[in-house]
């Protein structure tokens, strides 16, 4: 097995269900009790449910990617791993490049299979539940490119999960307007954009965290 496949498996280990960092369970019950809570919130107006219903779910897809972002990247950091991948020749990109891979595989499909019950629940229609399974699809990645980005930056903070929760929102913005936008334009150009902004993020992402990663290990 290649070390970079090796770096792969145990990153998707420790993310998934029953992996020592459970990456994947918290963010989806949070995005679940979002969704049920909503309609109690609104009261039990079918027509409003339905019509802002994708634009909570992009929203709770938001929030729950902020929870796993303290486990990303500083254990690793901490004990010793980034050192020991730098002395084989493992080049900090890759590894974020993998962590962004492992991240988006514990993290979007997930949501997108939680968007199915939370759909019936806030009363989404088919065609509106595809464009928002399609937005996530090309969204989710931006996220979690994003995520380790912030987790990457922030290692060396002291209050670094909190202030890698502010910088996430903020950035994440143009995902959520035109990925949500989708919705109310028919789908094609905001998904466009949102596929746009996502292969960015996830095209620079590497080099933004191979870069902190480096400054906070010489640090």
């Amino acid at each position: 097995m290649s070390p970079l496949l090796a770096i792969l498996k145990r990153d998707l280990a420790l993310l998934l269900p029953g992996g020592r960092r459970g990456g994947t369970l918290l963010p989806l019950l949070f995005f679940l009790a979002v969704t049920v809570l909503y309609p109690f919130a609104v009261g039990p107006d079918a027509p409003l449910l339905a019509r802002t219903g994708g634009g909570v779910i992009w929203v709770a897809a938001l929030l729950a990617a902020i929870l796993p972002l303290d486990r990303l990247v500083a254990p690793d950091l901490e004990q010793g791993f980034f050192d020991q991948w730098a002395l084989r020749g493992i080049a900090e990109e890759a590894v974020i490049a993998l962590r962004v891979l492992a991240h988006w595989l514990s993290f979007g499909p997930p949501l997108m299979i939680a968007a199915l019950p939370a759909a019936a629940l806030l009363g989404i229609d088919g065609p509106t539940l595809r464009t928002v399974e399609l937005g996530l699809l090309v969204g989710t990645p931006g996220l979690a490119a994003i995520g380790v980005t912030i987790a990457a930056l922030t290692v060396s903070l002291r209050s670094g999960a909190a202030m890698a929760g502010l910088l996430l929102i903020p950035l994440a913005v143009p995902i959520l307007i035109f990925g949500a936008g989708s919705l109310s334009t028919g789908g094609e150009g905001g998904l466009a954009l949102t596929a746009a902004i996502s292969l960015l993020l996830v095209a620079m992402a590497p080099f933004a965290g191979g870069a902190a990663i480096r400054a906070a290990r010489e640090g």
